[in-house]
């Protein structure tokens, strides 16, 4: 163990070497940017330009002053176009919740997931679905895969690159690359590139007995008109994302010489089963000023979802599944589906008298694939909604939200902004998922006609900025009706009754001296009502962090060192069924309550992060040996993970 240990600090410090030396040769400045806030000032996008020398912008200006870097590679999102608010970010530096790089963990661990990198993950609250028509009901993957319409937009004054490396214990890895510049000054080319490699946690037989494997790319570029009347945003994203499942640790109770807590050698229900989620997206943004306050645009999306299911009926992984085979005897079993739609968006927007309109028609054309299905599961939707937002002053600002699908669903949002209080109001009813209507596997299958689901939310917040506190205490209240979900027997359901959630909460930040900072988030959920029992969500969700936060060595190094504490109290928390690729509810494995903590270390030297991450480092001091996340998925044992992200800006 003291071994790996020093390996690990070597290889932190080779990072850390290389790190600066990638720095030096992009010749970068030290800066004393605070690290606490992110700039997120509008910036001019016609503004001053340096002389161009032979086609490329000179490093230096007259004053051998370094002038490109976070402030002169800019990112701005497509939302902030489409609203005429166009907002210019510069590259993120800050160094708080760094070490919390993978997706589960930069939600605040609001995901429930099987226990790694790149596995199965689901909300841990309930969520209103951003779309109220058809949807795939796929959605076990989608928080490894970046929508394009959520894609960064560059604007850079020289080559911008990104680059992050994250190395997990237990072989668990992450890279990421971004790319970018200005072909001119009104027109930018760029991509990303990520991976996921992530090793079984549980019973792995090999170095690279790999639980996960993701690839994922996106090709992006931004465009606009020399006299700034037309815009064109568009990209192409694909991603591959590989899961060989496991099934969870086998129960005692079902073979006496599984044990848990043992890792590496837990013995685990699958070996021979892989599921597949294979997406190609295509999308593009433009759109024309008419005159001015009045805009035309155009939005256009093809999207395919390719996912597939496999697993060897002729091994012990047949154990595993139910009896019952509807497509497949025991030999290789298949299940593919193929979900794709077309979907276009025109409408008109623009500026008037301060408030900001628009309205739009929105046409979506698909359908759901599969070899067993007696016909293709097609469906045609037609849309029709506006927005309307008002600023009534710099922090005061009021918005409306409308979209109707015809017929029979719609979604309707207010919101309300103050610099003390912030009030949200959503009523939507929405549609089905193609997999909850109609489902053909081996093990499964069904045909349902469900009703469209209701939902009524209120949120509130309030906002309270002290000296050295920040309180943001909040409430969430959610009715649900005709809500759908996967029953003990993991078949597609419907709740005849309604829901209630009452979801109070605190969001306290506390700066302690100089240099310490306390941050902690509370929520309490309380769910009634005859459909109550459909959802499971833990009654209370708690996150903590103590840390110290300083410059050092003369503010040429940012350190933050602490301690980040988690905890979920116990509740029957749904399991996951790798046939199906969905999580349904349980009554027999209770998930219990136990705190997790990690210590962390993040600095940054120039523009360069680096993370060192002490994971559960509470192992071994619990009355528990450790715990689950999910069914039958212990979390992580005791490991460091250490990262590292840089910049480059020629």
């Amino acid at each position: 163990m003291k071994e790996i240990v020093k390996i690990r600090v070597l290889g932190l410090f080779i990072i850390m070497v290389l790190g600066l030396s990638l720095d030096a040769l992009a010749q970068r400045p030290i800066t004393n940017t605070n690290n606490q806030q992110r700039n997120r000032e509008l910036v001019n996008q016609e503004g001053e330009e340096e002389e161009e020398v032979e086609g490329r912008r000179p490093l230096l200006d007259d004053s051998t002053k370094q002038v490109y870097g976070p402030k002169t590679s800019l990112f701005f999102f497509e939302k902030d176009i489409k609203r005429n608010n166009l907002i210019l970010y510069p590259q993120d530096t800050i160094l708080n919740n760094f070490h919390n790089y993978d997706t589960v963990a930069k939600s605040g661990w609001k995901y429930q997931d099987l226990a790694n990198l790149g596995s199965a993950a689901k909300p841990v609250f309930y969520q209103i679905p951003t779309l109220i028509g058809t949807r795939s009901g796929y959605s076990a993957y989608d928080i490894y895969f970046k929508a394009p319409e959520n894609n960064r937009y560059y604007d850079t004054k020289s080559p911008f690159t990104e680059m992050a490396a994250f190395f997990g214990g237990g072989h668990r890895n992450l890279l990421d690359i971004a790319f970018a510049r200005n072909i001119n000054p009104r027109w930018n080319v760029g991509f990303e590139f990520h991976t996921i490699k992530a090793r079984k946690t549980l019973n792995p037989v090999a170095r690279d007995d790999n639980m996960v494997e993701q690839t994922s790319y996106s090709l992006h570029t931004n465009y606009r008109t020399e006299n700034g009347k037309y815009w064109f945003l568009g990209n192409f994203s694909r991603m591959r994302h590989l899961v060989n499942e496991i099934g969870g640790i086998i129960p005692p109770e079902v073979d006496s010489t599984s044990v848990y807590y043992t890792y590496e050698d837990a013995k685990v229900w699958l070996s021979n089963t892989q599921a597949t989620d294979l997406r190609q997206e295509y999308h593009f943004y433009h759109e024309y000023k008419v005159e001015d306050g009045l805009q035309l645009y155009h939005i256009f999306d093809r999207k395919i979802k390719k996912l597939t299911f496999n697993t060897d009926l002729r091994t012990t992984d047949s154990l595993f599944y139910p009896s019952t085979r509807y497509n497949q005897s025991d030999t290789i079993s298949t299940n593919p589906n193929r979900f794709a739609e077309w979907r276009n968006e025109v409408g008109l927007k623009g500026t008037f008298g301060g408030f900001f309109y628009n309205a739009y028609a929105k046409f979506r054309a698909g359908r759901m694939q599969n070899p067993y299905f007696e016909e293709d599961d097609k469906f045609n939707e037609v849309y029709i909604g506006g927005q309307l937002v008002g600023e009534l002053s710099e922090n005061w600002s009021l918005t409306a939200n409308g979209e109707y699908l015809l017929p029979g669903a719609y979604r309707l949002n207010g919101v309300f902004v103050s610099p003390w209080l912030e009030l949200e109001y959503t009523k939507a009813l929405y549609k089905p998922t193609s997999v909850q209507q109609n489902y053909m596997g081996n093990f499964y299958q069904w045909d349902n006609d469900f009703e469209n689901t209701g939902v009524d939310q209120i949120k509130g917040k309030v906002i309270l900025n002290f000296d050295k506190i920040r309180l943001r205490p909040s409430l969430t209240i959610n009715r649900v009706n005709n809500y759908i979900y996967f029953n003990e027997d993991r078949i597609a359901t419907q709740n005849d009754g309604e829901a209630f959630m009452l979801m109070p909460g605190l969001i306290a930040n506390f700066q302690i001296g100089k240099k310490f900072r306390w941050e902690n988030e509370l929520i309490f959920t309380q769910i009634s009502g005859v459909g109550s029992d459909a959802f499971r969500v833990p009654k209370f969700y708690a996150n903590t962090k103590f840390y110290f936060d300083s410059p050092a060595f003369n503010d040429n190094v940012y350190i933050q060192l602490g301690i980040d504490i988690r905890f979920k109290s116990d509740y029957f928390a749904d399991a996951y069924s790798p046939a199906t690729q969905q999580f349904f509810i349980q009554n027999s494995f209770n998930v219990f309550a136990y705190p997790v903590g990690d210590v962390f270390l993040d600095f940054r030297i120039n523009r360069t992060r680096v993370l060192l991450k002490y994971n559960h480092f509470n192992s071994g001091l619990m009355k528990e040996e450790g715990y689950f996340v999910t069914p039958g998925y212990t979390g992580y044992k005791s490991f460091i993970d250490l990262g590292i992200s840089w910049y480059l800006f020629d």
